[in-house]
């Protein structure tokens, strides 16, 4: 298999970094999340990053993790939500791995960020409006990034087991990345 890195893209809330975790288990790799990389490096949160740098200061540290993450062997890699904003991004990320996209509706995603107790503190609200109106619109706004970038995308309605199941089969279905058309369900970028 050429492809020994795996990254995971979706809007927060999709469950990368829980389907990140249990495939990195299933195939005995290193798991890595990007925002933990930058709050680790940085020794702040996402959210006191973004007060004191703004979104573009964030963005360039997420840059640079991502560059720094792309670099790994056998590793599964849970971005963050906005990893795919910039162009320079999704070229980096299509060319260091198998890419994959959970697919999640804005309703989904929301009662997923409500029930976990660290979202509030850790992430700031990155549009005016915040709540569900803001998952709806951000993930109305990336999904054609999210297309473009995976190689294959997996409904996020899926449990984690079963959303890193069909992620393994697609990528050990595959001799090489991207995996052929009708492994799963691909992206439309090809």
């Amino acid at each position: 298999m050429s492809a020994r890195l795996i990254l995971l893209v979706g809007p927060r809330g999709s469950g990368k970094t829980t389907v990140g975790r249990a495939l990195a288990a299933r195939l005995g790799w290193a798991f890595a999340d990007a925002d933990e990389h930058i709050e680790a490096a940085v020794g702040k949160t996402i959210a006191a990053i973004f007060a004191a740098e703004g979104q573009g200061g964030f963005r360039d540290r997420e840059a640079a993790a991502l560059a720094e993450l792309c670099g790994r062997t056998d590793t599964v890699v849970a971005t963050g939500g906005g990893a795919v904003l910039r162009p320079a991004n999704r070229e980096l990320l299509r060319r260091s791995g198998f890419v994959v996209w959970l697919n999640v509706t804005p309703e989904v995603a929301w009662e997923r960020l409500q029930a976990d107790p660290t979202t509030a503190a850790r992430r700031p609200n990155l549009t005016a409006t915040g709540g569900l109106d803001e998952v709806r619109t951000l993930i109305a706004a990336r999904e054609p990034l999210y297309r473009q970038t995976a190689h294959l995308a997996v409904p996020a309605g899926l449990s984690p087991d079963a959303a890193a199941a069909a992620i393994l089969c697609a990528w050990t279905g595959s001799s090489s990345s991207p995996p052929p058309s009708g492994a799963a369900s691909p992206s439309s970028s090809g």
